[in-house]
């Protein structure tokens, strides 16, 4: 491959790599908030005078599996701009 030097193939692996943390770091928090918000609509739905209690529990768990998210977007920009 003439023409091709190594920082342009670290640079390549690490944009490729960051959008492949990126797919796989968004898959995983999409489905399990989507089985959250399941879960919290039909135990609402069964119980509504639990409403405020399930509400609660199902913000916190979101919060818990949207920081998985956050940190692959983290290591996408840090595979991105920090490479050399």
């Amino acid at each position: 491959m003439e023409g091709i030097d190594g920082a342009f193939m670290v640079k390549a692996a690490a944009f490729l790599g960051a959008a492949f943390v990126m797919a796989v770091g968004a898959i995983g928090p999409a489905l399990g908030q989507g089985m959250i918000g399941k879960q919290a609509c039909d135990s609402i739905g069964k119980y509504p005078e639990s409403a405020s209690k399930v509400r609660t529990a199902m913000i916190i768990s979101l919060g818990m599996v949207e920081s998985t998210a956050v940190y692959c977007l983290i290591i996408a920009l840090m595979l991105i701009f920090l490479n050399k």
